[in-house]
């Protein structure tokens, strides 16, 4: 398949995935630029689309991609603005539609100051058992910002609203006519590499030193990142001590950040540290009906109840699964019943688990614990590489229901005795320490993940 027809495929699947206006606006003039040892350039029109698809709509493409052709292992996003060399799907739209489909488009309202989408507010945020505590943090800081929990530090796994619960204090805030910036820690990174390059650095500090919000998501990739640790750390600091509200959120607790600075983690465990769980079956079904009222469709009970049972763990996938539905039924212009769902929707639930290796296993705990595998494999008892190991170890008794002599094997020649005493201290650790628990608990959610 050449790049054209490939490109062409994969459009065809992401759109059934996506509203119309959300297709035409980020895929229109997108094309793949090149496809090479498994690396598969895609060309977009400017910054900020490139940007748009990396953070948004990346997991989607690759999928679709990877879909028609098993060998692509990376996507990467380039600004071209050649025309491709024959349309795609995409520009088969006329340009009235296009433009239709745009003014009703609600993330294109995003503001340009302060990047903020005003749909993500708390009255849309459905509060549950899950995301409760988090919740009423939020409230309360966009009541005292700066007095009541600062910083607030929000963390849990992907796609379950943190970032919706960050914009939405945002918004509360810019309501206020506060001055708020909201922005993702890459985004922090390039502009203040971009900053340093253009001899724009003084620029760069004072303008997220005089806001009174500053509300950064997925700080975790921040780490190893030395001087933009430092920059923030200083910016931080300087928010901090005007008493200016700071916001962050992660996908994991400060202290489960590898190669975070002591003085960061410390600086945001000295706020309110909240987490968001997985939401419950009546929260789920109370999301959909939520999301069901706003796109002013309607869809039978069976069917809501069948979407909430078949995607439990991250709520960007169950939008995504109702908006399958929603297309599907607005393409072929029928009433959507409870069979027509499980058709649909086969590929949820009838996914086959992939089988949990000794390999993935060793892969995942590595890129966790950011150490090399042959390290975690080795003889070294530094505690850096010592805990990780045991963690190891202890997956693969749980997870694998491996024997201690086979562990052992793998690990060394290790006797059945040293793996025992592993496993036995990293239960002995999360019972005790919720840190550690936490840790497991991320550790597992990629290990069975694609």
């Amino acid at each position: 398949m050449n790049e054209q027809k490939l490109w062409q495929s994969a459009l065809n699947e992401i759109e059934l995935q996506l509203s119309k206006a959300n297709f035409i606006t980020w895929f229109k003039n997108t094309y793949i630029a090149s496809k090479k040892g498994g690396v598969v350039h895609v060309a977009v029109p400017n910054a900020f689309s490139r940007e748009w698809l990396e953070n948004k709509y990346n997991k989607y493409i690759f999928k679709a991609l990877r879909d028609k052709d098993g060998n692509i292992k990376e996507i990467k996003y380039i600004i071209e603005n050649k025309k491709p060399v024959a349309q795609t799907a995409v520009s088969e739209y006329k340009q009235e539609e296009v433009e239709e489909t745009q003014l009703q488009f609600e993330e294109l309202q995003i503001d340009k100051e302060t990047n903020l989408n005003p749909k993500y507010t708390f009255e849309s945020f459905v509060v549950g058992p899950s995301n409760e505590l988090a919740h009423a943090a939020a409230v309360s800081v966009s009541k005292k910002p700066g007095l009541m929990y600062n910083p607030l530090f929000i963390y849990g796994g992907v796609g379950l609203g943190k970032t919706h619960l960050l914009q939405a204090v945002g918004n509360k805030f810019a309501s206020k006519d506060k001055s708020v910036v909201y922005l993702t820690s890459e985004r922090f990174t390039s502009e203040f590499i971009s900053a340093i390059q253009h001899q724009g650095i003084e620029g760069f500090k004072d303008k997220y030193r005089k806001i009174n919000v500053l509300i950064i998501d997925d700080i975790q990739f921040i780490a190893g990142k030395e001087q933009t640790q430092e920059e923030f750390f200083h910016t931080f600091n300087a928010l901090h001590e005007q008493n200016k509200q700071v916001i962050l959120s992660s996908d994991r607790p400060p202290k489960a950040i590898p190669t975070l600075e002591e003085r960061l983690r410390s600086r945001f465990e000295g706020g309110m540290l909240v987490d968001i769980g997985y939401p419950d079956y009546e929260t789920r079904v109370a999301i959909l009906k939520t999301k069901i009222k706003n796109k002013n469709v309607s869809l039978e009970e069976d069917v809501i109840n069948y979407i909430a049972t078949s995607v439990q763990r991250n709520i960007r996938e169950l939008e995504g699964a109702l908006n399958l539905i929603i297309a599907s039924s607005k393409l072929n212009n029928n009433e959507m019943d409870l069979e027509r769902a499980k058709k649909i929707l086969s590929h949820l639930t009838h996914k086959p688990q992939k089988p949990i290796t000794y390999k993935k296993i060793v892969q995942t705990v590595s890129n966790f614990y950011e150490i090399k595998e042959k390290e975690l494999l080795g003889k070294n008892r530094k505690r850096e590489i010592v805990v990780p190991r045991q963690v190891a170890m202890f997956l693969m008794r749980k997870e694998m229901k491996s024997s201690y002599p086979f562990i052992g094997e793998r690990f060394g020649g290790k006797d059945h005795t040293t793996v025992i005493h592993a496993c036995e201290k990293i239960e002995k650790e999360m019972r005790e320490n919720n840190d550690r628990e936490e840790e497991l608990d991320f550790i597992k959610q990629q290990l069975y993940s694609d």
